[in-house]
């Protein structure tokens, strides 16, 4: 059964909001599997994360022990944790992926830490996937804006 658009409106809701508030466990607990999480560098022609330059590529394993790190209190980037808020807009479906449902949406995730603020803006690919009744992540890709520029140091759930 197929993810409409009100219900994958509500998860990217859902999933910003534990991003947000630093709630790691919920969070990780969205991805299925076999997930990718994605952030590509450079232009606009990065359709492989095995053969493009990456800013973030994580498989499965890799996005559990992100969040472990963050959850330890010893990254020291994220100590104390930065106020996070993002707004998602533009959501909608693109189609399906062997299965899943693509949903395409943009975001403009605003990072207070210390004395700075950050702004990451940009696009996101996710690949939905229906698991006994719960929704679930299979793929996220975000493309930033400025990729192609300098980028922060990227402590951040994006």
């Amino acid at each position: 059964m197929s993810i409409d658009l009100p219900e994958a409106e509500a998860f990217l809701y859902r999933e910003a909001r534990l991003a947000d508030t630093h709630d790691y466990d919920s969070w990780e607990e969205l991805w299925t599997d076999d997930a990718i999480y994605w952030v590509p560098a450079g232009g606009d022609s990065a359709t492989d994360p095995a053969n493009n330059v990456s800013v973030l590529f994580d498989n499965r394993s890799r996005i559990g022990t992100r969040v472990r790190q963050l959850k330890s209190g010893k990254r020291h980037s994220q100590n104390p944790k930065s106020s996070v808020c993002r707004l998602i807009s533009n959501v909608e479906l693109l189609g399906d992926h062997e299965g899943d449902t693509v949903i395409g949406a943009t975001a403009l995730v605003v990072e207070s830490r210390d004395d700075r603020t950050t702004m990451w803006a940009g696009r996101y690919e996710y690949r939905l996937r229906r698991v006994d009744s719960d929704v679930r992540m299979s793929y996220k890709k975000v493309t930033l804006v400025d990729r192609e520029h300098p980028l922060n140091t990227l402590s951040i759930l994006l």
